[in-house]
C-alpha cells in the first residue's frame, strides 16, 4: 500500500449527547463530546491523539467505528464515508478497523476462554474452517506473547498485561488495515507499559497497521506517533509532526501539557507551567476559544470569537496547525 494514500479522514466530525430532564424526560441540553474534529491518517502512519481526561479522546475513537452513531460529519476509510453505511456493509467492513480497549478486564467475556475469545472474530465473519481456525487462535497467541496453555484459561487468571496482549490478539485477527488504540497502557503498570507500547510497534510493522494512538501521557505518544493531534474541550486545537510538537508547541494549552513531562534528571531545575483552573463542562462550553477561561494570554477577542485551526508553520514535510487568535 501507498505510504502517501489517505487512509482515513474524518471530516468535521460532532458527537453531542442529549441531556434529558423534568418530569417527562425531555431534552434540556447538549453535552458537546466531539465538536467539529478533522483529520486525516496515511497508510501505514501512526497519529497520536492527546488531551485531559474528559476532553472526548475515547468518544471520538468510538464514533469513528460508529460504536456511537455521529451527530453530524463525515469518516471516510479508503474513500467510502463510513456514517452513510448500512449495517449490512459496515459489518463487511469490520474486519478492516478495529480497537483495542483503555480496560483489558472489561473489554473481554469473563465466561469466555481466551480460546473462545480469539475464535469469535473467525466465526462472525465466515473466514475459516474449525481446522483454520484453531490453527489461527494459536498462531494468535504466539503473535503476542502468550502461551499455547493460555486457550483453555478464563481472562480473570491473567495479568493486566497478559489481557491486554489478549485484546490485541483480538484485535489483529482479522489482519486489520487500521487500530485504534484507545488508551491502551493507561492501565498497566510502568514496567509493563514499555512492553505492550514495543509489541504493537512491532506489529505494526508488520503487518503494516495504521494507528489512531490516543493517550493522554505525552511521553508515550511521542515514541509511537508520527503526528500528533492535541485535543480541548471536543476540538483539536493543535496538529503537528511529533518532533516539531515537543521541540516548538505553539498553543498556551500545548505548551502546558509539554511542560508538565517530568524531568529524568533530579539535578534539572525547570520554572513549571502550571494551568489555573479546571477543563469547563463540555455541557456548558465557554463561548469563543473554549481554551480562555484557563488562558493567561486570553484577551476580549478570545472570549467571543471561536479561533480556527491555522497554518503556522509551513515547511515541506510538515504542516502545523493551531488554534489561537495570537499565531
Amino acid at each position: 500500500m501507498d505510504q502517501s494514500e489517505i487512509l482515513l479522514k474524518v471530516d468535521h466530525l460532532k458527537m453531542h449527547f442529549p441531556i434529558y430532564g423534568g418530569i417527562f424526560k425531555h431534552q434540556i441540553g447538549k453535552v458537546y463530546a466531539v465538536d467539529d474534529v478533522s483529520f486525516s491518517i496515511e497508510a501505514g502512519r501512526t497519529l497520536g491523539l492527546v488531551g485531559e481526561s474528559g476532553c472526548g479522546k475515547t468518544t471520538l475513537g468510538r464514533s469513528i467505528i460508529r460504536l456511537y452513531e455521529p451527530t453530524g460529519g463525515k469518516v471516510f476509510f479508503k474513500g467510502k464515508n463510513i456514517l452513510e453505511m448500512s449495517r449490512k456493509k459496515l459489518l463487511k467492513l469490520r474486519p478492516d478497523i478495529q480497537m483495542i480497549f483503555q480496560d483489558p478486564f472489561e473489554s473481554l467475556n469473563a465466561r469466555h476462554t481466551i480460546g473462545d475469545i480469539l475464535a469469535e472474530p473467525f466465526i462472525i465473519h465466515k473466514h475459516v474452517s474449525f481446522l483454520e481456525r484453531s490453527q489461527k487462535v494459536k498462531k494468535l497467541l504466539s503473535q503476542v506473547g502468550l502461551p499455547k496453555d493460555a486457550l483453555n484459561r478464563f481472562p480473570h487468571e491473567f495479568s493486566g498485561g497478559q489481557r491486554q496482549r489478549i485484546g490485541i490478539a483480538r484485535a489483529i485477527a482479522l489482519k486489520p488495515k487500521i487500530i485504534i488504540c484507545d488508551e491502551p497502557v493507561s492501565a498497566l503498570d510502568v514496567s509493563i507499559q514499555s512492553q505492550i507500547i514495543n509489541l504493537l510497534l512491532e506489529l505494526q510493522q508488520n503487518m503494516q497497521l495504521t494507528c489512531l494512538f490516543i493517550a493522554h501521557d505525552l511521553a508515550v505518544v511521542k515514541h509511537v506517533s508520527d503526528h500528533i493531534a492535541v485535543m480541548y474541550l471536543g476540538k483539536i486545537v493543535e496538529y503537528a509532526r511529533a518532533e516539531a510538537l515537543y521541540q516548538n508547541p505553539r498553543h498556551p494549552y500545548t505548551q502546558a501539557l509539554i511542560n508538565a513531562i517530568p524531568v529524568p534528571d533530579p539535578c534539572q531545575a525547570r520554572k513549571k507551567k502550571i494551568l489555573a483552573g479546571d477543563v469547563p463542562s463540555p455541557a456548558n462550553p465557554p463561548t469563543g476559544c473554549s481554551f480562555h477561561t484557563r488562558c493567561e494570554r486570553a484577551t476580549a477577542i478570545c472570549k467571543t470569537k471561536e479561533p480556527s485551526l491555522k497554518i503556522i508553520d509551513p515547511d515541506k514535510d510538515n504542516l502545523h496547525q493551531a488554534a489561537c487568535h495570537y499565531l
